[in-house]
């Protein structure tokens, strides 16, 4: 039975409420209603949330036309004559919003309703521990899962707020291709943009106030950024933008160097200096959840420290803002909260990739990490690109593979390379499965592949002992057998 609120709310009661139709959301959603629960999901804004709407989807469409832009530039290389390509911006704005389109009914409204959840199109907020309510209607619910994701981080830059600028949720509808795009941020979003825009025509300029790709392996990030100097993208890294002058199509940026302060000038400007949680109309201090600038303060399961009936997923849940890390919690959310196992929500092996080209990523722990914790116990074993036939094949032989171990233990790794992102994924499966380097050399790679690199790295492992001077000299005693 229905009832009514004071106010005039539908007051109805859920198994699970879910606030937030993005990755994590839409998969504790899906998950929870297939186990036969009643679910209410709260989305204010698009479904499917920032990474289709705004991040991963549309940027990796943005990024495909640029690589192809470029192989056709590069093409004389292989001794293949074209003319010069020219950018038609208003199609390709058109194609990103038809990745977004074929991709948009697996997240849509009708589909999760088919599924049986109850979806409300409006924004919701905590009135006390146990209840959700929105325009329309209240909800009592046994389980609350907060899934609202992040936003882009609007730095206290002087005059900033009053320029026009983009950011990720807007940069995709430019109106023209900048002539000059000075971007904010040498991130993985900053670095991904540079290198799209510049090769779709536009001169490009990145201001860092620390080191670009700054959370990736330094050896790596070093060569990535070569990569993208030599491209002709201006990577201005130790600058600090503390004034934002002009106006549209005619901004300056003033910034801070250790050598004094300089000026830049550019047509438009996208602010990529980091994500924040999007918490400020959830009402938390009414639903007793705690919270702190990283997100929803959660046990090692996800579980709200205050209120047992909350969980947090995702961005919001200050563990790594990765899309496929949301759709990981989900799946500890469905352990913990409604199968009762002792799940954790472990991000030790969590993979990370910029989508550069070439791409790099990591998985496990740094070089560093893996030498604060176990000294020089370390080993670091690698394989080139430069040596894989494949990659040499392709004349693409920029990058390397790098597995930090210790006494055959996998560790984590760093990649650099064309698909990294795609041959990582054998390195991520060893360490969730807790296989050694011995389990990496046993598994036939076809040839010519580029990830044989996986097998060659640890290989090399091994090599030293298995062609010792004992072993030698043991294998010439065997010989004496008949």
């Amino acid at each position: 039975m229905t009832a009514s609120t004071a106010s005039g709310r539908k007051k109805i009661s859920a198994d699970v409420v879910v606030i937030g139709a993005g990755s994590g959301g839409l998969s504790v959603a899906s998950g929870a209603a297939q186990l036969g629960l009643d679910v209410v999901l709260f989305e204010r804004g698009e479904m499917g949330g920032d990474c289709l709407n705004y991040g991963c989807v549309p940027s990796k469409a943005l990024l495909n036309v640029a690589h192809a832009m470029q192989t056709i530039r590069t093409a004389s290389d292989l001794s293949i004559e074209v003319g010069t390509p020219r950018v038609n911006w208003e199609g390709v704005k058109a194609h990103i919003q038809s990745v977004i389109a074929e991709i948009a009914p697996v997240d849509s409204q009708e589909r999760f309703e088919g599924m049986g959840v109850n979806v409300v199109r409006e924004t919701a907020r905590f009135i006390n521990e146990k209840t959700i309510a929105s325009e329309s209607v209240e909800v009592e619910a046994r389980r609350i899962v907060i899934a609202t994701g992040s936003k882009a981080v609007v730095p206290p830059v002087d005059g900033l707020k009053d320029r026009p600028y983009w950011t990720n949720e807007n940069i995709f509808d430019i109106p023209e291709l900048p002539e000059h795009l000075l971007i904010l941020g040498g991130g993985p979003i900053g670095m991904e943009m540079a290198q799209a825009f510049h090769r779709l025509g536009s001169k490009v300029t990145v201001i860092e106030q620390n080191a670009p790709l700054g959370r990736s392996a330094p050896k790596h990030a070093a060569e990535v950024i070569q990569c993208l100097r030599d491209e002709g993208i201006t990577i201005l890294d130790g600058h600090k933008v503390t004034a934002v002058g002009g106006v549209e199509k005619a901004l300056t940026l003033t910034l801070e160097t250790e050598n004094g302060e300089t000026q830049i000038s550019g047509t438009d400007l996208l602010v990529a200096v980091g994500r924040q949680p999007v918490m400020e109309a959830l009402d938390l201090e009414k639903g007793g959840v705690e919270f702190d600038k990283k997100g929803i303060k959660t046990r090692d399961n996800l579980r709200s420290v205050s209120n047992s009936r909350v969980w947090a997923v995702g961005d919001i849940a200050g563990r790594g803002q990765f899309t496929h890390l949301a759709g990981w919690h989900a799946s500890i959310f469905v352990q913990a909260a409604l199968m009762k196992l002792p799940t954790k929500a472990v991000t030790e092996q969590l993979p990370a990739v910029t989508y550069v080209d070439p791409e790099i990523g990591q998985v496990g722990l740094s070089e560093a990490e893996a030498r604060d914790r176990h000294g020089d116990d370390i080993e670091v074993v690698s394989f080139g690109f430069d040596e894989n036939d494949r990659a040499i094949a392709e004349a693409r032989t920029t990058g390397s593979l790098r597995l930090f171990t210790k006494s055959g233990k996998i560790l984590g790794a760093s990649m650099m390379g064309e698909g990294a992102g795609d041959i990582m994924q054998i390195v991520s499966v060893a360490m969730a499965n807790k296989l050694s380097l011995r389990d990496l050399t046993k598994h036939i790679s076809p040839y010519p592949t580029r990830a044989e690199v996986v097998k060659r790295a640890a290989s090399s492992y091994y090599s030293p002992k298995l062609f010792s001077p004992m072993v030698r000299k043991l294998v010439g005693i065997l010989q004496l057998i008949p």
